[in-house]
């Protein structure tokens, strides 16, 4: 047999089947499987994407060397999905085969130097073990290195690691019957202490065996020494065991008895799911509606459907911060039938996730964007919370959306898919006008209640608080009135941070990233000056670096700055800050919303992350510091984001059975995105902007592909982007419209010039062929410091 592996070098050389001998010790590997295989002088990861029993090439084929894993981790699905993705999102197969695994198994390489002849073998540089290369960066000992390789007496070979580490413990279960250990514990010497403590433990909890060794010990008050006695004397038997570290260990089991009883609006969408659900039909549902009307409610009735079908069950959510909620409430409907999955777990957590979903241990997956690629079979429903959030969409490669890839899922399933939001997003809403989707509509809230009501303050005309200009005295004058009735508060500002930028009166310095083409951040919890790009941080100046001035100021605002006026303004009241800089380490989203859930705070501040999803009864004012944050964004859909922002975010107001109301503070209260948003009127948003996008002829009108060039040289990228724009020209249509090339909004990142091609078109049956080439031409220009990215329906055009 003969195996088709792809190779785990991202070059296009390289993009394609390779292929190797099975041995007859290797017979059980199959598709999916993960394994090494010799490449040049190196050592690979590799996958198996197909086997044949014929070969055309002549000469002899290698043989594979190990197969890494005793079950394929990818499904002949997965496997699938990958040739399509990397067709249609130009990338490399093998980016897409590593994005489906979880980071800790992606495979690591070492390069590792090893003696040939015997005088090397006595050399000292080797008595230490493995010489990692990577390591070495002492300039003698690099020269010395030279000299070995040049005359033969070592050679460099690569290992490749397999970091994925499956957690074991020790298990101590009963030999006897509860009878012997009686006597034993009677024929015991009377200094023995520890072991008849031990004793009496096991005759006092004789049906709670067995037990873990950290169970044991805490439980009995004796330590492992005991233990290891005991087994020596045949009382115990202690086996090493596999166990799972538990992401949801903290999240409440308690199965929810309550029946609630669904709308009439909610029965007749669920009836239509379920239809298909039972009919296996591939059909794929809008769910529109409005915000507090039960959605949720919808997913878990129709996953409950498809699990009463003997079939399984996706959902994603577009946020880490919304997981907690979102899987309390699947857990408590479903049990321990649920993994999640999201870049918050551990990587061991992300491991063990993985492997139950694997091995069918599990039949509901809750996760982000990446667990879209779970290895989950026998999928009857896939669910898409929160459809029109742009961070489904992967922004470096491989740049994937996840409802594409669920669309592709659910045909090869052969079942519906449910793309819910309160605010679809216009490409959605133009299929389902279409007919393409099926629109199911939620109008009013499932507790009858009214939308909140929704004040605009223009901030041009208003009095503030304060001398920082971000609180207007009605909004503070909100906030003390719900603190004082025992009532909770959320407040959004899209941007983190304390000041946007340091700015010098006197000669005008403006203090910018050296990497980027961008102003430094001020923070300051952590007395820095941060570029939120690159990484890159200094120390706050005290003086201007220009001029060395005294007379700077930090202009602009962000979450740090409100808070610290809040606690000026509002000394008595508690606040928690919900932002990338509060919440990197693990579990602190979880710890911040259930402190807020419990009332152990009365104001949530926070950015776009707290918008969505979240459900907190005792919220009944949500204020908005700047509605503009994101409104003047050189982006064609700057609009629909402000508008499906600020509709999300008032939606967490009155959502239980208190009147809620919402105050958007803007610059701009004229602006059709800010009005819409005032009435929560979806249907005259969607006209206004279908017209604007027309007018612009953008997407859901036209479909898109950008492509950007980035090198270190400006004129570099220029002269390469002309080049590309030009060979484009000459091969598309004159229907099809091509923008650019111009530099990016923000034209340096991280060192890098950026330049853009933007390509609108309606039909172009040579297009993908011909990005394709560009794509292939990449790969000749790189060795000049040239890349070429290529973006299919990108989600941002800046």
């Amino acid at each position: 047999m003969i195996a088709q592996i792809i190779v785990d070098i991202a070059a296009k050389q390289t993009d394609r089947i390779f292929e190797y001998h099975i041995p007859n010790e290797l017979k059980e590997v199959a598709v999916g499987s993960r394994v090494f295989v010799p490449f040049g002088s190196r050592k690979l990861q590799g996958f198996v994407v197909g086997l044949s029993q014929t070969s055309k090439f002549q000469g002899k084929l290698k043989d594979l060397l190990l197969v890494v894993d005793e079950q394929p981790p990818l499904t002949t699905e997965l496997v699938d999905l990958s040739k399509t993705l990397a067709n249609e999102n130009f990338s490399y197969r093998i980016s897409i085969l590593k994005a489906m695994l979880p980071r800790v198994m992606r495979a690591n390489y070492r390069k590792i130097l090893t003696p040939i002849s015997d005088k090397a073998k006595r050399m000292p540089l080797f008595k230490r073990g493995l010489i990692d290369l990577t390591k070495v960066d002492d300039a003698k000992e690099v020269s010395f290195i030279h000299k070995l390789l040049r005359n033969h007496d070592a050679k460099i070979e690569y290992l490749v690691e397999n970091r994925a580490q499956v957690k074991m413990q020790n298990n101590y279960s009963l030999l006897l019957s509860k009878n012997e250990y009686i006597k034993i514990y009677e024929t015991l010497r009377q200094n023995a202490q520890k072991q008849k403590q031990l004793l009496i433990y096991i005759i006092e909890n004789f049906t709670k065996f067995p037990q873990k060794q950290v169970d044991l010990e805490q439980n009995s008050g004796v330590k492992i020494a005991t233990l290891t006695s005991a087994v020596k004397k045949g009382w115990l038997k202690k086996e090493l065991t596999e166990v799972y570290r538990d992401p949801l260990i903290d999240v409440a089991t308690s199965k929810s008895q309550q029946s609630i009883k669904l709308t009439v609006a909610q029965d007749e969408a669920l009836a239509k799911i379920n239809r298909a659900i039972d009919n296996q039909t591939a059909q794929t549902f809008l769910l529109e509606g409005v915000t507090g009307s039960g959605k949720t409610e919808v997913y878990l009735n129709a996953i409950s459907q498809a699990l009463t079908n003997d079939k399984n069950a996706l959902m994603l959510v577009p946020e880490i911060s919304l997981t907690p909620q979102m899987v309390a409430q699947v857990k408590q409907r479903f049990g321990q039938q649920i993994a999640v999955l999201h870049s918050g777990l551990s990587e061991g957590e992300l491991y063990d996730e993985w492997r139950r979903i694997r091995r069918g241990e599990v039949h509901v997956v809750v996760g982000a964007r990446s667990a879209i690629f779970a290895p989950l079979k026998n999928i009857g429903l896939i669910v898409i919370d929160e459809e029109h959030e742009s961070s489904y969409k992967q922004e470096d490669t491989p740049r994937y959306h996840a409802r594409d890839v669920a669309i592709w899922r659910s045909k090869y399933n052969s079942c519906p898919l449910i793309l819910g939001s309160a605010t679809p997003s216009l490409v959605s809403r133009a299929r389902a006008q279409k007919g393409v989707y099926q629109l199911l509509k939620l109008p009013e809230r499932a507790n009858k209640k009214s939308l909140p009501k929704v004040k605009i303050i223009d901030l041009k005309q208003t009095s503030f608080i304060g001398d920082q200009l971000d609180l207007s005295a009605q909004l503070l004058e909100a906030i003390k009135t719900r603190i004082a009735k025992k009532e909770q508060v959320i407040l959004l500002l899209n941007r983190r941070g304390y000041s946007s930028f340091m700015l010098c009166r006197d000669c005008g310095y403006v203090m910018k990233c050296p990497n980027c083409d961008l102003s430094l951040t001020m923070h300051k919890d952590t007395a820095k000056m941060q570029c939120h790009y690159c990484g890159y941080a200094t120390a706050i100046p005290q003086k201007c670096p220009n001029c060395q001035s005294l007379k700077i100021r930090f202009l602009g605002t962000g979450t740090q700055k409100v808070m610290q006026e809040l606690e000026t303004l509002l000394p008595a009241a508690r606040m928690l800050r919900m932002d990338v800089d509060t919440t990197r380490r693990k579990g602190a989203f979880k710890k911040i919303l259930d402190s807020f859930g419990h009332h152990e705070a009365d104001i949530l501040l926070g950015t776009q992350m707290i918008a969505k999803g979240l459900d907190f009864p005792n919220v009944t004012l949500v204020g908005v510091i700047n509605a503009d944050t994101g409104l003047w964004l050189p982006d064609y859909n700057a609009s629909e984001r402000t508008f499906e922002l600020l509709t999300q975010v008032a939606g967490r107001a009155g959502r239980a059975e208190k009147k809620g109301e919402v105050i958007i503070q803007t610059f701009n209260p004229d602006h059709y995105a800010i009005k819409f948003a005032q009435t929560q009127d979806y249907e005259r948003f969607y006209a206004y902007e279908m017209r604007m996008r027309h007018a612009g002829n953008y997407s859901p009108y036209f479909y898109t592909v950008l492509i950007s060039i980035a090198a270190k040289n400006e004129q570099n990228v220029a002269r390469e982007a002309f080049k590309i724009k030009n060979w484009l020209q000459q091969r598309l249509q004159r229907t099809t419209i091509i923008l650019g090339p111009a530099p990016s909004a923000v034209s340096r990142l991280k060192n890098q010039y950026y330049y853009q091609i933007l390509v609108k078109y309606k039909k172009e049956a040579n297009l993908n062929q011909l990005l394709h080439q560009i794509q292939n031409s990449a790969q000749k220009i790189k060795k000049y410091g040239l890349n070429i990215y290529i973006d299919n329906e990108p989600e941002h055009i800046i």
